[in-house]
């Protein structure tokens, strides 16, 4: 009787063998915002792999960014280094020229210095600021992180362009398929490895370009949006009456989209494009999380799921990113850990909503942590550990996002506070006033809780590295590199070309 207990036990312990180096997918996809089912944002649209994983996973609600800007959003991520703390603060940098992120670790180079195999697809880091050191093997190649995207000969297709347009403002249904475009490509590529032995744990990342510009994907996603079922925004007459005149530039600069977009009778169109290629990347999400359930992986695979920031379709008038309102800075975030990972062997807490506010940067201490690696300096997130064990825990944290060098976001509860370079204010109620129509920041009664946010604005942040500019297009906007430069004569004569 005891031989028998003896090899029930040691046949259960091998069953339950602890897994020190699990396997890791980080999927990141391009300018979603919180219109996925996830995050059951105002518009929703359909994405059902999505919503399918975060009952499969532990769903952040309330994560951030910490900036509303690709570039920045992800060198931050992926070094684990606040904008305010690296100078890394625009689209308009390459993050490799920073002089502290040019010393940092990545967070796949940490892991492939510790062991394991890297290899990544599709966009993580931005555009062709490759950063070979990170990986093993990329596709389409180390010099070339993005597949080539589908591109209709008679572009534009349906957005009259107007002046200073970022000339990918455009969408169309295209007559291929799903194994055509650039995002698929990149599925499968990253798919290839389920199938392959591995001497070595693997560190996979995905980046999946779509909804990002130009919204070109098969029509069969456009057919799931009839033109005349799609809902518009809300807008509140007068909305920006309450607003400085930095958040207002932010609004209509760069040729003011929405006026072009609503003078062209293209509003519902625009939507129906950005809606159709969000139901397309949830499909590719779908597809890439199908195959790594159907390879003996599946049970040793921690999964990562995120957006880099929002994105804006005509809210307070506003297009695109680049501001510091709720949906622009919200994004997505999905953590799924399966059992027996060493530091939490009950696996994450799978099916359950976090109501804490989270950060993108408590990614790479999250994925250190379940990995047993030391990070070879200090980060500035927080590991989502204790949250993963616990969704319901409840924490006292501000998270703040800034956009150029003196824009600042700090949610804290229910609060969103928002400080100017020019010195203007906001402040929301997000629990009454979801909207964000009413801007409290100048109510006598909230003078204490302003002055509390006040003093949460770093003090001394990191200057703007005049070396990591790079040359502007005729679309773009100057970087504010400073509260002198914002004032200046320069910065003034530059935008009287968006003047209407």
């Amino acid at each position: 009787m005891k031989n028998i207990l003896f090899f029930l036990l040691l046949f259960v312990s091998c069953i339950n063998k602890s897994i020190d180096k699990p396997n890791i997918l980080f999927v990141s996809i391009d300018d979603l915002n919180d219109w996925n089912e996830p995050l059951s944002g105002n518009n929703k649209v359909f994405t059902p792999f999505l919503e399918e994983f975060s009952n499969e996973s532990v769903n952040f609600t309330k994560n951030y960014c910490t900036s509303p800007g690709c570039n920045p959003s992800r060198a931050t991520m992926m070094t684990g280094i606040h904008t305010f703390n690296s100078g890394m603060y625009s689209n308009y940098q390459d993050w490799r020229k920073v002089p502290i992120l040019n010393k940092a670790t990545t967070l796949p180079q940490l892991f492939r210095e510790n062991g394991y195999f890297t290899a990544g697809a599709g966009k993580i880091y931005h555009y062709s600021q490759v950063h070979p050191e990170s990986w093993d093997d990329y596709f389409p190649s180390q010099t070339q992180n993005m597949p080539k995207n589908y591109i209709p000969n008679d572009a534009p297709v349906n957005m009259k362009p107007f002046e200073y347009m970022y000339s990918a403002f455009d969408w169309a249904e295209l007559s291929i398929n799903d194994e055509q475009t650039g995002d698929f490509k990149s599925v499968n590529y990253i798919s290839s490895f389920f199938k392959k032995e591995h001497n070595k744990p693997f560190f996979l990342a995905c980046g999946i370009y779509r909804p990002h510009l130009p919204w070109y994907v098969p029509k069969k996603y456009f057919d799931m949006y009839p033109l005349d079922s799609i809902e518009l925004p809300k807008l509140l007459k007068n909305d920006t009456s309450d607003l400085g005149e930095r958040a207002k530039e932010l609004i209509s600069r760069g040729g003011n989209y929405h006026k072009n977009v609503v003078d062209n009778g293209k509003w519902k169109d625009a939507i129906r494009g950005y809606m159709a290629s969000v139901s397309y990347a949830d499909a590719m999400v779908g597809k890439l999380i199908e195959n790594l359930k159907k390879s003996k992986y599946a049970k040793n695979t921690i999964v990562i799921i995120s957006s880099d920031h929002g994105w804006q379709l005509g809210e307070k008038m506003h297009w695109r990113k680049f501001a510091l309102w709720e949906n622009v800075i919200r994004t997505l975030l999905m953590v799924k850990v399966p059992k027996n990972i060493s530091i939490l062997p009950m696996g994450s807490s799978n099916g359950n909503d976090v109501k804490s506010l989270t950060s993108l940067l408590d990614i790479y201490p999250t994925l250190t942590d379940l990995a047993g690696i030391e990070p070879k300096s200090k980060l500035d997130g927080t590991s989502l550990i204790p949250l993963l064990k616990n969704p319901n825990e409840l924490t006292n944290r501000e998270v703040i996002t800034t956009y150029d060098f003196a824009d600042y976001s700090i949610r804290f509860k229910d609060w969103h506070y928002i400080n100017y370079v020019d010195g203007s204010e906001e402040l929301y109620n997000l629990e009454e006033d979801d909207e964000e129509w009413n801007n409290l920041a100048y109510n006598k009664n909230y003078f204490s809780l302003i002055q509390d946010f006040r003093n949460k604005i770093p003090k001394n942040p990191i200057p703007l590295p005049k070396e990591s500019l790079i040359e502007l297009q005729e679309h773009h906007i100057p970087p504010v590199i400073s509260r002198e430069f914002y004032f200046s004569d320069k910065r003034k004569n530059w935008l009287k070309r968006f003047e209407n």
